[in-house]
């Protein structure tokens, strides 16, 4: 019996909830794209086109930092092999000829200003401990200057990936006003046309603003992660060019 009765009262507030839904037949709401921008009032328009700036700007710098970071893959993969034979034939501007061939390969900067240090102190009358060193400054300086080169972009990415959301937030707080506004002004007896402005500014305020988030935020993790894996490549290259360093210079003595 009590089942039947709540089957019944459940059938009766369906049957109200699709009578208020429905109730202005005149009112011909629409949910494409077109239909939903014209329902909206300008400051949830204005929300929109920030989202999509900020859209556009983090696939612009996904484009710009996957392109740079295959292009440093490839030619590091071309650059490494060429050098290593350069160096153990012991032809340094053969090996500073191989990396400036090389200019995209994050390994080849970093080796290049080691090399040139180094042979630019070759002939002077420094002796090998002044010489080392300087090469590892110039070593170092070049490490840090790649990796804040490597990292371009992705500070812009991680601010957009973490407030997008919110931008998108403060358009479904204005879309959720909108709606209590025409509710207000037809005396709570508002039709769902009426209401449709402040409904399709929350939803697709929201769900811009998670849009243009989450991929930049994936994209974010994977890049950092490239640029991590980069910072290993390059510690490891000159940790081996400084013992060959070493290796030359205990030579000379």
């Amino acid at each position: 019996m009590f089942a039947a009765n709540l089957v019944n009262a459940l059938a009766v507030k369906a049957h109200l909830a699709a009578l208020w839904m429905f109730q202005d037949q005149g009112d011909q709401v629409g949910w494409d794209i077109r239909s939903l921008w014209a329902q909206m009032a300008w400051p949830a328009r204005i929300v929109v086109i920030i989202l999509f700036i900020m859209s556009a700007w983090s696939i612009g710098v996904m484009i710009d930092r996957w392109i740079a970071f295959s292009a440093a893959r490839k030619q590091s993969r071309q650059f490494a092999p060429a050098v290593a034979g350069a160096l153990r034939e012991g032809k340094l501007d053969e090996a500073i000829r191989v990396a400036e061939r090389h200019k995209k390969s994050h390994l080849a900067k970093v080796v290049t200003a080691g090399l040139q240090e180094f042979k630019a102190h070759g002939d002077s009358t420094e002796i090998p401990g002044e010489q080392i060193e300087a090469s590892k400054r110039a070593l170092e300086r070049s490490e840090a200057i790649v990796h804040a080169e490597l990292k371009r972009g992705l500070g812009g990415l991680a601010s957009i990936g973490s407030t997008s959301p919110f931008v998108g937030l403060f358009g479904t707080v204005l879309g959720i006003l909108e709606a209590f506004k025409k509710i207000s002004e037809a005396h709570g007896s508002a039709s769902l046309g009426q209401v449709a402005g402040g409904i399709s500014e929350a939803l697709v305020t929201t769900a811009l603003g998670l849009a243009v988030a989450i991929p930049a935020v994936l994209m974010f993790n994977y890049f950092t992660g490239k640029v991590e894996a980069f910072d290993v490549e390059m510690d490891n290259s000159s940790s081996e060019l400084v013992d060959y360093f070493l290796k030359r210079a205990g030579a000379r003595r």
